[in-house]
């Protein structure tokens, strides 16, 4: 909160914001020192209200705070970009009229002090308080208005305290809480539900998502309590960004204004739809960006799949195109509906082992996951790895049919029970087979099994394909050969750069294999490819996320779009079709595959 690291990516809106946060601090002192001067305005703070630089610092912040007001009104008043669209106008504005008084008032009261000679630090010290007092007489007028300044000073701050609880800038106490809570590690994790009472617990204290304010956990609330309005989860989220109902910002709102409303039944009103729009749960991808964005920490994802919690293991209410995948998840362990039988056929003629049961383990067992297996413009990108790891003398191997999903959709989705089951499962077979290294090649099941799967017994050394392949190639196990001529750029997938840190890794075998060209949002502000939180199998409103990342991989001039995901793999090539932009779409793997093995240029698919 004190280095102001997230406040500042925006740097003259965050700038502004931190002219007015240093200033309350700094000027914290001076309402102590105007309330001793209230009952003997002869008398100040001990030692500090008598010193010249502390003087100087209260004029210079003083300045520094009403810079800031006046910046916020431009921007609110001339401005008005649309991520204040929602927010409570009126009421900021009130609330930085009443900063402007407080700080124009200590200014005067200041300059008043300074013209009756009442001032214990040296004048010169306050070069704008020294300035204004020459705007004072020496005589009644002039103590008067010293008596004016000083209640009017301390009457704003007790009427501002007094204002603040019942408003948005509640986040003034709230905000450094929240950032200290705020998650630093394993980012793309979910709290798990409990479904078992644990001792002393009741049934009924078992909590199903989130369905009303009493569902919401010590976190959310403090999240809603600490939300600015400042809009920039708005800014960031793809969804709302391509015109769908969805806005992160007003999702929070919605939940605060609820732990507002003190009528009666509120606590336990149903808060889709009565707080958050029904639409907007649906609209989420889960990518993260909101909370990337956040200057105050506040978690949105874990929200918005709370309230898909309560709607579908409790109402089950959810997207009709969602149920099939459900359905195949929990029925056939992965969301193709395809057979456990047929894992393994992508690998046909690749010698690939397939780990049976009672065989020792591998030094790494190869996650393939549900796309690579069953996709066919996924699987590409698993022949290509396999073929690498071999070529390296990588000792691998697959698990095949006994590899199930690893829960991600469902969870996201909402269906936490069938999240659990599954990770049960698959923490069973990979504990009974001895496995400590997992290699992922989708940053789902990789943030899966490295971020939520050790909260169900399953800790393991989850590397992505990417971070392995470049170290084989830093290695020098395996040699590529590097064309100049081939133009690519990189498209990070959320799940792997925003809520996993894994940012240099692909961008090295990019730089191995060609020219790279970097995208306008890429790294943690990478724009998501529209497959997150079970949208791979969703209907999509308004404008689709996919076409509008592929418009922005056309821009950069590359003829080849790369990626370390089989769903942006999957939803980026739906994207060129639609948009007819000339991209090939191709994973890092594939593309170092290539470079090892080099294929006529018109032959690559």
């Amino acid at each position: 909160m004190l280095g102001q690291r997230k406040l500042l990516e925006r740097f003259w809106p965050g700038l502004m914001h931190a002219f007015v946060f240093w200033g309350f601090l700094v000027l914290a002192p001076t309402i102590l020192i105007a309330m001793i001067g209230i009952v003997d305005r002869h008398q100040t703070l001990p030692w500090l209200g008598a010193q010249g630089w502390y003087a100087l610092m209260v004029d210079a912040f003083c300045v520094l705070v009403l810079l800031g007001v006046a910046s916020a009104f431009y921007v609110r008043k001339v401005v008005r970009p649309k991520r204040f669209e929602g927010s409570h106008s009126g009421e900021a504005d009130l609330i930085l009229l009443m900063i402007a008084t407080i700080v124009i008032s200590l200014l005067c009261w200041h300059a008043a002090r300074i013209a009756l000679g009442l001032n214990e630090w040296p004048a010169a010290w306050s070069p704008v308080s020294r300035l204004l007092s020459r705007l004072f007489d020496h005589g009644q007028t002039a103590r008067v208005l010293e008596r004016v300044f000083v209640w009017v000073h301390v009457g704003t701050i007790l009427a501002f305290l007094a204002y603040l609880p019942y408003t948005k800038h509640l986040h003034i106490a709230t905000a450094a809480i929240n950032v200290w809570f705020g998650r630093t590690a394993r980012r793309g994790r979910l709290e798990p539900l409990r479904f078992e009472p644990g001792e002393g617990e009741r049934e009924e204290d078992l909590r199903f998502g989130a369905g009303s304010a009493a569902d919401l956990t010590w976190k959310q609330v403090l999240d809603a309590f600490s939300c600015t309005e400042c809009g920039r989860c708005q800014d960031a989220c793809p969804a709302n960004q391509t015109g769908k109902l969805l806005s992160p910002k007003l999702v929070i709102m919605g939940l605060r204004d609820q732990l507002f409303d003190s009528s009666d039944g509120a606590r336990e009103a149903a808060l889709v739809p009565g707080a958050v729009p029904e639409e907007s749960v649906w609209d989420c991808v889960t990518c993260g960006a909101c909370i990337q964005a956040c200057p105050v920490s506040i978690e949105h994802v874990d929200h918005i799949v709370d309230l898909r919690r309560h709607l579908v293991m409790v109402e089950s209410r959810f997207p009709a195109e969602a149920e099939p995948m459900l359905r195949d998840v929990e029925r056939a362990g992965n969301p193709w509906g395809r057979q456990q039988s047929q894992r393994a056929d992508w690998a046909e003629g690749l010698d690939v082992r397939v780990l049976e049961p009672g065989e020792p383990a591998p030094e790494y067992l190869y996650w393939v996951g549900c796309a690579s297996s069953f996709d066919e413009r996924a699987r590409i990108s698993a022949q290509a790895t396999a073929r690498l790891l071999s070529a390296a003398g990588v000792d691998f191997a697959i698990l095949g049919p006994r590899e199930s999903c690893t829960g991600d959709p469902a969870r996201r989705m909402g269906n936490e029970y069938v999240f659990q089951a599954l990770a049960e499962q698959n923490i069973e077979t990979l504990n009974g087979a001895g496995v400590r290294k997992i290699i992922a090649n989708c940053p789902h099941c990789f943030n899966t099994l490295a971020n939520e799967y050790p909260d169900f017994g399953g800790d393991y050394e989850v590397v992505h394909h990417s971070e392995l392949l470049a170290r084989l190639v830093a290695e020098g196990r395996l040699l590529p050969v590097r064309d100049e001529q081939l133009m690519v750029t990189y498209h990070d997938s959320c799940y792997l750069a925003r809520h996993n840190d894994v940012l240099e890794a692909p961008r090295t075998l990019v730089g191995a294999v060609g020219t790279a060209l970097p995208m306008a949002r890429s790294g943690r502000e990478t724009f998501c490819c529209g497959a997150g939180g079970a949208h791979m199998w969703m209907e999509e409103r308004a404008s689709p996320i996919n076409s509008e990342r592929v418009r922005e991989a056309a821009a950069t001039g590359a003829g080849t779009l790369a990626v370390a995901c089989p769903y942006c793999t999957v939803m980026l090539d739906d994207g060129v079709q639609s948009t007819g932009a000339g991209l090939r779409v191709a994973d890092v793997a594939t593309l170092l595959a290539e470079a090892i093995e080099p294929t006529p240029v018109g032959e690559r698919r």
